[in-house]
């Protein structure tokens, strides 16, 4: 009797990556090892990321190519998107291919530039919160507002930034493509940083001023692709409750009514580990036997093999 795969989505985090051209590349490669770590555990993988550092460097490379040249017109943020998915996913696919042909594997690898429907009355669009790019002085953060309409909030003391709308993914626009692709036998790569972010108006799909949070999106592809697993990679080996006080406790597993009732106390931080145990739970939830997975992209691995990290489940 034929068994499929165990299928399993990886989110990897903005540590994955790296925030420079060069550390990009060589963080590339250690993440393409504990990828094909997974393969070498029999499981059919498909990878997701984040692209916070690198968003953030092409749009302020566009910006600054604005003011240099005033017939330049700024760079919508939805094109921005697209560019880091292409930047990323080149390194990333390049190191996939490399260590898996190392380790005698023949899997074709495909980045695939995945476009994320978002509604346009999501209400993230009027409260923007989600922060990108570099910090500003005041007078900067005026001109920013005033030249290119950015909504900018003060930073904890350290400056102003640009803040924009983080709606919630509705829809996947490449699913047919992405799903034949893994169908047959290629590791994907897709949903880049969140996806392009778009919206629809009949036909047309037009690119929104937003940033789609990678493990909503995720979480979205994992239910699509009927995958058995979500990994959502982080800087920490494990959840904790009471984080950072002295009743801290570090958790081996959480049912999806757990995470639900430390959501509702408060115990994680927004835009931090809150939507990744929203986004795990939500996966867990959405059908019988699927389980989801927070640990640090180190120990994947031993994760899988029920050793380290925090098993979300029902």
């Amino acid at each position: 009797m034929f068994m499929r795969k165990k299928r399993i989505v990886i989110a990897l985090g903005g540590n994955a990556l790296g925030s420079t051209l060069s550390e990009q590349r060589k963080a590339a490669g250690h993440t393409a090892r504990v990828i094909v770590d997974l393969v070498d555990e029999g499981c059919e993988v498909i990878v997701t990321h984040g692209n916070g550092p690198q968003v953030g460097m092409i749009s302020n490379a566009m910006a600054a190519l604005s003011r240099e040249r005033s017939e330049q017109p700024n760079t919508p943020l939805s094109v921005c998107v697209a560019m880091s998915q292409a930047y990323i996913g080149y390194d990333l696919q390049n190191a996939l291919r490399e260590e898996l042909r190392l380790r005698g594997y023949d899997t074709p690898v495909t980045t695939m530039m995945t476009q994320v429907r978002v509604n346009e009355d999501d209400p993230a669009f009027l409260s923007p919160s989600k922060p990108i790019g570099h910090f500003m002085t005041k007078k900067q953060a005026e001109e920013a507002e005033k030249q290119y309409g950015y909504v900018m909030k003060e930073d904890a003391g350290r400056g102003y930034r640009r803040v924009v709308a983080s709606p919630r993914p509705a829809e996947i626009i490449e699913m047919d493509a992405i799903r034949s692709l893994v169908d047959s036998g290629h590791l994907v790569i897709a949903c880049g940083g969140g996806g392009i972010p778009v919206t629809r108006c009949e036909a047309r799909l037009s690119g929104a001023s937003a940033v789609i949070d990678k493990d909503f999106a995720s979480c979205l592809l994992a239910e699509q692709l009927d995958a058995d697993f979500l990994i959502i990679l982080t800087a920490v080996e494990k959840v904790a409750i009471n984080f950072g006080k002295q009743n801290e406790t570090w958790l081996d597993r959480m049912t999806v009514k757990d995470a639900e009732h430390y959501i509702r106390e408060g115990q994680f931080a927004p835009g931090s580990m809150l939507p990744k145990v929203q986004a795990a739970a939500e996966f867990a939830s959405s059908r019988p036997g699927r389980n989801a997975l927070i640990t640090l992209l180190e120990k994947a691995r031993d994760g899988i093999c029920g050793t380290t990290g925090t098993l979300i489940c029902q």
